[in-house]
């Protein structure tokens, strides 16, 4: 038993230092710090609009409440200073002919209170500012100034952060596995994409990323080296049909990075394949990016995906995703050097050519040397 949960905690840890390894998570997000940065902190102050748009929902609604709540109270502090200058509070004994800055303020809660209906303008009508000194009156205009710069701010950035493009490519998904198969003849990378809304995205546009580790002629070692991966889709990679689920494929070739890997070598190899999906939703007319990254555990070489898409009786086309991401074993050429070497091979033997005329006639050798 003791051995049985060791091995299970092994094979965990494992799992974990290899998740840690990715750049890019399955759902895009970029496993990356920087650190020592030489900038100040407050240059992120100066772009304020984008960072709070990168904040988390949690941040961003503390925020929100904060910036709120803290106008109140503030401003609250401030009509109670006026009051208690005026000599508006009933500690003062004010005397019956005496005309307060604000009516009904009797200490910080009516302040505070005051304050909030300012700032939002509800207006109950109980407590208003009179015409006896211009300094409430210049408060009133600046808080009501204020509080609609503060509305503005929070709630356009509230409203932002609920339309971002973001959130339309988490409906995106891509398949939970590459596969290595043969396509047209040629061995090729394939990944399965689908959106999940039946509004498009225009203008849409596939590409590939290989992140691996390469040391240099001159001996440099670049950590994360980028190569560019083609992919391609039957109906072409620029403009997508993406109403049903494609398949998009990559050729390796002779110009490819997974040209020199084999079956057996996979699982040896350190690279990880990012995915991109650039296009523009139908709805919003705002631009989206969908990542997701594939490492060599994650490349089932000798795999095909199984059929998805079906047409009923009634006419209709019916996609299902329980097939989405399960893989079928088939025949497939174990490195790429060896399927190419083949055919080139056969195109060196359809080269010969017969000649029906020609017969091979034994010629026999005596010897008719003399001494």
């Amino acid at each position: 038993m003791f051995s049985y949960l060791r091995d299970r905690f092994t094979s965990h840890l494992r799992e974990r230092s290899r998740r840690r390894a990715r750049l890019v998570s399955k759902d895009g997000r970029c496993n990356i710090e920087f650190g020592n940065v030489e900038q100040s902190r407050f240059v992120f102050l100066i772009d304020i609009w984008t960072t709070i748009l990168d904040l988390r929902w949690r941040y961003k609604m503390t925020i929100f409440i904060s910036a709120f709540l803290g106008s109140w109270f503030l401003f609250g502090l401030l009509w109670y200073v006026v009051a208690y200058i005026h000599k508006d509070l009933p500690e003062f004994n004010p005397s019956i002919n005496h005309t307060p800055c604000v009516e009904n303020i009797n200490g910080l809660t009516s302040a505070f209170l005051f304050s909030l209906e300012t700032q939002v303008t509800i207006g109950y009508g109980f407590r208003c500012v009179t015409e006896q000194c211009a300094t409430a009156i210049f408060l009133l205009i600046f808080q009501s100034i204020l509080g609609v710069i503060i509305n503005s701010f929070m709630c356009g950035a509230i409203l932002a952060k609920i339309s971002r493009s973001k959130n339309r490519a988490k409906t995106i998904t891509f398949s939970k596995n590459a596969v290595i198969s043969k396509r047209g003849g040629k061995l090729c990378l394939l990944i399965r994409v689908a959106n999940l809304r039946k509004s498009l995205l225009i203008g849409s546009h596939i590409y590939g990323k290989l992140l691996k580790t390469t040391i240099t002629p001159e001996g440099e070692t670049i950590i994360l080296d980028q190569v560019n991966i083609e992919f391609v889709v039957d109906a072409g990679n620029e403009n997508l049909f993406f109403i049903s689920p494609l398949t998009i494929y990559h050729i390796i070739d002779k110009n490819s990075p997974f040209f020199h890997m084999a079956a057996e070598t996979l699982l040896q190899q350190d690279f990880e394949l990012v995915v991109f999906l650039d296009g523009t939703v139908e709805a919003t007319s705002a631009t989206c990016q969908v990542r997701t990254s594939y490492i060599p555990e994650e490349v089932l070489w000798g795999y095909r995906f199984a059929p998805i898409v079906s047409k009923t009786k009634e006419g209709k086309y019916r996609v299902d995703f329980q097939n989405f991401s399960k893989t079928v074993a088939v025949e497939t050429p174990h490195c790429a050097f060896c399927l190419y070497n083949e055919k080139e091979a056969k195109a060196k033997e359809k080269k010969g050519y017969d000649n029906p005329g020609f017969v091979l006639s034994e010629v026999s050798e005596t010897s008719d040397t003399k001494m």
